[in-house]
């Protein structure tokens, strides 16, 4: 006949005293409460490994912290795991590791790690503008916080001041970017469910402001504008490079002299400085070889053609353009990345193929095999596109064109 063990009273278990030796008092179900000769005391779990079939113990905790009843209680949870042939001691190591490395893994830990993902769709300059976004307003508050804490009440509390100021592109970016953050979180494993999925409803749209730029006809006003400005020859040569290539200003300003191809008379820009990441060629015109000229004895000894003027090993920064045309009178009406827009704008009113213009402005569609092929079709049509263009720029500089005389510029074959 199996031998039956007596369940616990409170009083017993208070009132156990030390022995010279360590002892064990039973409550059955191989929960027993294990008295040590300095009078502590504390409740083990005896349990047979479920594939092992060894048996071993299991620590449940301190008597009086865990009392009889949490102890039982414990007890109960344990059989249930091993009901369903979990060992409980591992499944408590495993709880305990997943809630330190969860206590780790801080909202700017992750977002690091995110980061380094995501630098390989855009470029260096997205990448940094990204990080130092967070770094101002998200870090200072929620940067320290366990990514599985992060919640949306306290995120908006964070961004509410940004709103308030009325920055609400500024609100609308950092939203994005943190939804990101989370969704490569849920991603990876290290939380459930993204909490912050629905905070952008929170705060007001921004109005939509297009970037500024000037009309054509105003081209000239600009080139005259440069040709007098109290500006670093350096940074001259940057403003007309970006106009006569079309490029974006980060494109521009990081512009490598091994990246030029004077005998083919192509620029080609890697596809880790280009914002699609995709490598971009730019067919040059005569002025603008004629630039690299004029900057290279400025330049030669740099890696870059427009090197910073701190450090001739670094390019210069990609705000100087705008910082330049701001101080030429232009505030408000015109920024670096405007010039596209200009260039855009007259070739399409003087009727070149829309897909030539896209191409030449490294706009890229959806569909892979007809961008291969374009790069390889569109290179050699958009020559003659390109060097229009650099002749406009040349005329508008001359003071040769009018409204009128716009419409009268012979448009190439093409």
């Amino acid at each position: 006949m199996a031998r039956t063990t007596k369940p616990l009273t409170n009083t017993q278990v208070s009132h156990a005293k030390p022995k010279d030796k360590i002892y064990s008092l039973l409550d059955g179900g191989g929960l027993q409460l294990r008295v040590k000769p300095s009078g502590a005391k504390l409740w083990v779990l005896d349990y047979q490994r479920p594939y092992s079939k060894k048996r071993t113990t299991m620590s449940l905790g301190p008597y009086p912290n865990i009392t009889l009843a949490d102890a039982r209680k414990k007890r109960e949870d344990a059989r249930a795991l091993l009901a369903r042939q979990i060992d409980p001691k591992d499944y408590r190591d495993e709880q305990h590791r997943s809630a330190q490395t969860a206590e780790q893994q801080t909202l700017k830990a992750v977002a690091t790690k995110w980061l380094e993902v995501k630098r390989g769709d855009v470029s260096a300059e997205h990448a940094n503008d990204t990080w130092r976004s967070l770094e101002l307003h998200i870090f200072p508050t929620l940067g320290s916080m366990p990514i599985h804490k992060i919640s949306a009440r306290k995120t908006i509390e964070t961004i509410e001041p940004i709103a308030a100021k009325g920055s609400l592109e500024t609100v609308k970016r950092l939203c994005q970017r943190l939804n990101e953050v989370m969704t490569y979180a849920v991603n990876t494993g290290l939380i459930t469910a993204n909490p912050l999925a629905g905070i952008r409803q929170a705060f007001k749209n921004p109005s939509k402001e297009h970037l500024p730029t000037l009309s054509p006809n105003e081209l000239p006003r600009l080139m005259k504008a440069l040709s007098v400005a109290s500006i670093k020859f350096t940074t001259r040569c940057l403003i007309e490079w970006q106009l006569h290539t079309m490029v974006r200003p980060g494109e521009a300003a990081g512009t490598r002299w091994d990246e030029i191809d004077i005998d083919a008379r192509v620029w080609n820009i890697p596809g880790e400085r280009m914002k699609k990441k995709k490598p971009h060629a730019v067919p040059l015109s005569a002025q603008a070889l004629e630039l690299l000229n004029a900057i290279k004895p400025i330049s030669e000894h740099s890696a870059y053609v427009f090197p910073s003027d701190r450090n001739n090993a670094k390019p210069t920064n990609s705000s100087t353009a705008n910082v330049a045309i701001k101080r030429m009178g232009f505030h408000g009406q015109l920024v670096a990345h405007g010039m596209r827009s200009i260039a855009s704008t007259t070739l399409n009113e003087q009727g070149f193929d829309p897909d030539l213009i896209e191409s030449a402005l490294a706009h890229v569609g959806d569909n892979e095999v007809r961008n291969a092929y374009n790069r390889a079709d569109y290179l050699n049509r958009r020559k003659p596109m390109m060097q229009w263009w650099s002749d406009y720029i040349q005329q508008a500089a001359t003071g040769n064109i009018s409204i009128s005389g716009t419409r009268q510029l012979r448009v190439v074959s093409r």
